[in-house]
C-alpha cells in the first residue's frame, strides 16, 4: 500500500481550489452572454453628447443660439472637433508653440485675440498647401499674399513665414471689418472672399452672417472656429487632459539680418553651427538652397540655439516645415534639378 504524506495532500487540494478561484474570477463572458455586454461598455467606454454654453461670443459678437439652426451646427463641430481626439489632441500642442507670438501680433494689429482659432482650423497651424494653392498657417493664396506685401516667388514665399503672414491676415481681416462692420462676416470673408460674402449679402438682403444660407464649407466655417475655441478654452470639460510638457513649446533661436544673396543655404547653415534642415524648419519662407537678393533687402534669418547637450532647446513635436524638409532630404538633388526641394505638397486635413 502506498502512504500518502498528509502534508503533501493538504497542499495539492489547496492549489486546486486556488486553480478554480483563478479561474472563476478572471473568466469573461463569452459572445453567448450577450446580455451582459452592455453593462460592461458602460463601464469601459462612453459617447456622450457635450456641454453648449447658454451664451456665447465671437470676438465680442454674440453668437444666437437660440435659433435652433445655429445651435444644431455648432452641436455639429463640438461633436467633430472633440471626438476626433487625435488632431485636436495635436492642436493643443501646436498652439503652446504659436498663440503667444500670433497673441501678441494680432494686440498690436487690434484684431481680436479669437482670430488666433481661424488660423488653427485653416492648417492645423502646419505649412499645408491648398488644393486651391492657398499656403501657410494662415492659408493665404499667392496673388492675396503679393496684395498683403508678403513676396512671394519661387525661392522666397513669406506666405510660410509665421510672423509676416499673421499681420497679412491681420490687414485683409481688418479690411473685411471696415467693409462688413461686423467681426463674424470678416471670418467668413476670409473663406468665400470679399466679393463672395458682398454678393451672398446682397443677393439674400440680410446683414447677419446667422441669416445667410452658404454652401457646406463656408456654412461650416464659423461654427468650426466656435467649436474650437469652446474645446480649447475648456478642455478638461471636453474630455482632454494632458500636463506642461506635453505639449510643443516655443523655438528656441537668434536671429541674423542679412541684405546680400547666399548662394548656398547648406553653407550658411553649417557656417552658424546648424545644418539645412534645422534651417529650414526655422524658416520655411526659404523654398530651395539659395537665398537672392539683388534688391538688398534685410532679411532675418532664425538660427536654432543649442542645449549643452546638443539637443534643440524646443520640445520633440510638428514644426513647421517638416514635410518640405522631408522632401529636401529625400535624396541628393537629380541631374538638371533647379535646385528647389519643395517638388510636392501636403494639403490640409479634411473635418468630417
Amino acid at each position: 500500500m502506498i502512504r500518502i504524506n498528509r502534508n503533501w495532500f493538504y497542499f495539492f487540494i489547496a492549489g486546486k481550489a486556488l486553480l478554480l478561484i483563478f479561474i472563476l474570477v478572471s473568466w469573461q463572458p463569452g459572445a453567448g452572454a450577450a446580455s451582459d455586454y452592455p453593462a460592461a461598455m458602460e463601464v469601459r467606454y462612453g459617447a456622450h453628447a457635450l456641454p453648449i454654453p447658454d451664451s456665447l461670443f465671437f470676438a465680442g459678437e454674440r453668437v444666437p443660439l437660440e435659433q435652433f439652426d445655429v445651435y444644431e451646427r455648432l452641436d455639429r463641430e463640438i461633436l467633430v472637433n472633440t471626438y476626433w481626439q487625435s488632431q485636436t489632441l495635436l492642436f493643443f500642442k501646436r498652439a503652446n508653440r504659436w498663440f503667444p507670438m500670433m497673441e501678441k501680433i494680432l494686440g498690436e494689429e487690434g484684431v481680436p485675440l479669437d482670430f488666433k482659432y481661424l488660423a488653427l482650423i485653416e492648417s492645423g497651424l502646419m505649412n499645408v498647401v491648398s488644393p486651391a494653392g492657398a499656403a501657410g498657417y494662415w492659408q493665404i493664396m499667392q496673388a492675396t499674399g503679393r496684395e498683403l506685401g508678403l513676396e512671394v516667388n519661387a525661392d522666397i514665399d513669406e506666405r510660410y513665414h509665421v510672423e509676416k503672414a499673421t499681420r497679412a491676415a491681420c490687414r485683409y481681416l481688418k479690411d473685411s471689418k471696415k467693409r462688413f462692420g461686423s467681426w463674424t462676416l470678416a471670418a467668413a470673408a476670409y473663406n468665400m472672399g470679399n466679393g463672395g460674402a458682398t454678393r451672398a449679402l446682397g443677393n439674400q438682403s440680410v446683414l447677419n452672417y446667422y441669416d445667410l444660407h452658404l454652401n457646406e464649407e463656408t456654412s461650416r466655417y464659423v461654427f468650426r472656429i466656435l467649436a474650437i475655441k469652446l474645446i480649447m478654452e475648456n478642455p478638461a470639460r471636453y474630455g482632454f487632459h494632458f500636463g506642461p510638457s506635453d505639449l510643443y513649446q516655443p523655438l528656441s533661436y537668434t536671429t541674423v539680418t542679412v541684405n546680400t544673396t547666399i548662394e548656398n543655404l547648406v553653407a550658411f547653415a553649417l557656417e552658424h553651427n546648424t545644418n539645412y534642415k534645422e534651417l529650414r524648419l526655422h524658416n520655411p519662407w526659404m523654398r530651395t538652397y539659395k537665398l537672392p537678393n539683388a534688391s538688398r533687402r534685410n532679411y532675418e534669418i532664425k538660427i536654432p540655439l543649442k542645449t549643452p547637450s546638443g539637443l534643440q532647446a524646443d520640445a520633440p513635436g510638428d514644426i513647421p516645415g517638416e514635410e518640405e524638409w522631408l522632401e529636401a532630404t529625400s535624396g541628393a538633388l537629380e541631374e538638371g534639378d533647379e535646385g528647389n526641394p519643395d517638388q510636392t505638397h501636403t494639403e490640409p486635413e479634411t473635418e468630417l
